[in-house]
């Protein structure tokens, strides 16, 4: 099976796009070049059929193949507590921001699964690898920023001392998130925090940069800015 997957993978690659995506993630050098619509449409695919196999045998010696089988993990159709193990299992092989992003986006069943998913992710956020606790900060901006969760997930934020560089963006992201969402329970959060200077600084630009925020606000927010 994996040697057909790894064929079609191949045979949907494009240079050009290959050198383009290749510039988007500088920690990584095995990209062929397959555009992500198309490797969901693979991954759709996939996950009709005996994906549980297809999980088992994957290859994982390029980008794309990392990528397609946490999409086919997000596509697959079972239990909660399965898929969460299939998570489990997928997350050591996250390598780069793209990877991350992508599957967490994909991951619906915490949309449906909202207490089961929390209590899974909290090992994440507590972790000292970098790419585990984006997974985690990941999922809480894409499921969490709502009015159930809000203040837990700006005190798990705040509690984040890491100093890498995609922790530290994720970060920055998710604070923006819940603010574009939340305002007035996220302005409470900006006035008292404990997040290091280059982390609440990159939250505030990202709270600029959304065309969901009014001129008024984001004048206040660039106010708030640490020298």
């Amino acid at each position: 099976m994996e040697t057909t997957i790894r064929a079609q993978i191949m045979a949907l690659a494009e240079e050009k796009y290959r050198q383009f995506s290749a510039s988007l993630i500088p920690n990584i050098n095995n990209v062929v070049g397959v555009r992500l619509p198309e490797l969901r449409k693979l991954a759709r695919t996939i996950a009709k059929g005996d994906w549980r196999t297809y999980l088992a045998q994957a290859d994982s010696d390029y980008f794309e193949e990392v990528m397609l089988q946490g999409m086919v993990i997000g596509c697959a159709k079972a239990d909660v507590e399965e898929i969460l193990r299939h998570v489990a299992a997928f997350v050591p092989k996250i390598d780069n921001w793209s990877v991350c992003d992508s599957f967490c986006s994909g991951l619906k069943i915490a949309s449906s699964h909202k207490e089961r998913t929390w209590e899974f992710i909290q090992p994440y956020l507590a972790s000292d690898k970098e790419y585990e606790i984006r997974f985690g900060v990941v999922m809480l901006l894409n499921y969490y920023a709502d009015e159930d969760y809000i203040h837990q997930v700006l005190e798990r934020l705040d509690r984040i001392k890491h100093e890498g560089y995609y922790v530290k963006m994720a970060v920055a992201w998710a604070v923006s998130i819940c603010f574009v969402k939340l305002p007035d329970i996220t302005m409470g959060y900006l006035r008292g925090n404990s997040l290091d200077d280059f982390t609440y600084n990159k939250a505030l630009q990202k709270i600029t940069e959304s065309y969901r925020v009014d001129p008024g606000t984001k004048a206040l927010i660039r106010s708030m800015k640490r020298k």
